[in-house]
């Protein structure tokens, strides 16, 4: 018996960017039919879950000696897998920090530590270079991140932190320290108006952002982000994810989008 899981399903991405990341891809026989990254996981592996279910069946036929998944959201999925006798690591992380930590955690879970640093390593040079260049900015313009349109959802703690890295001021940092979803349900917009972003950021998770929709809200038309055409998306599954996609594409494309907002702004 090996040391280490040598037959792992993936009921989110990022565990499998992480193993494909480090060499490690032949460990995974399953992965989240949401997965996008790496492209070539989607051709060579079987999709055996969403992120609210999964087929049991399937993963148990597939016979993994580990299944790797997120949150509290995926409870009911863990409970089934363990029940049927399946290791289940369920991680709850929500920060850069949990993010990074997440990368060394499995790294050693498959005897990969020196790697799973390596490529940490990497990922913090360009971590630090986008936070040297957003220190040059002029200026840091408010920023309203929206995770889900009805309900209103602002950021989660992760992606709150990266708009501050990138340069920007998220303009609900109390509710980004809310772990779960419902803790930062808006009650209505008057909050949003009242706090007047100047770059409004859209991540529907599953969904296409509509930059249109959001401009046509009762009340909008006065915010500074809306008069000024500041209404962009940024693509769920580089940002809504915690995983490497988040702090590495993620952060350039926040970054770009404050940037833009920034010499915008200051060109009129």
């Amino acid at each position: 018996m090996s040391l280490y899981p040598e037959r792992i399903v993936c009921l989110t991405e990022e565990p499998t960017e992480v193993l494909y990341a480090l060499g490690e891809q032949d460990r995974i026989v399953g992965i989240s039919g949401f997965t996008v990254r790496p492209a070539r996981a989607r051709k060579e592996k079987p999709k055996v879950s969403a992120f609210l279910s999964a087929k049991i069946d399937r993963i148990l036929d597939l016979k993994p000696d580990l299944a790797i998944g997120f949150s509290d959201i995926q409870a009911d999925i863990a409970q089934a897998l363990i029940k049927a006798g399946i290791e289940v690591w369920i991680s709850n992380h929500r920060s850069i920090e949990g993010i990074r930590g997440y990368i060394l955690r499995l790294g050693a879970m498959v005897g990969a530590a020196a790697r799973a640093e390596h490529y940490l390593g990497e990922i913090d040079r360009q971590m630090d270079h986008i936070r040297a260049r957003a220190a040059a900015l002029p200026w840091r313009p408010r920023v309203y991140f929206e995770e889900w349109d009805e309900p209103r959802i602002s950021a989660i703690r992760w992606v709150s932190e990266l708009i501050e890295l990138a340069g920007g001021q998220d303009i609900f940092p109390e509710r980004a320290k809310a772990s779960l979803a419902k803790d930062r349900i808006l009650p209505d917009d008057s909050e949003i108006i009242a706090r007047n972003p100047e770059l409004i950021l859209g991540s529907w998770c599953g969904k296409r952002f509509r930059p249109e929709l959001v401009a046509a809200r009762p009340g909008y038309p006065a915010i500074s982000a809306v008069r000024m055409g500041h209404v962009y998306e940024i693509k769920s599954p580089i940002i809504l994810q915690p995983g490497p996609a988040a702090l590495t594409d993620g952060l350039s494309a926040l970054h770009q989008a404050i940037s833009r907002c920034i010499k915008l702004r200051d060109k009129d």
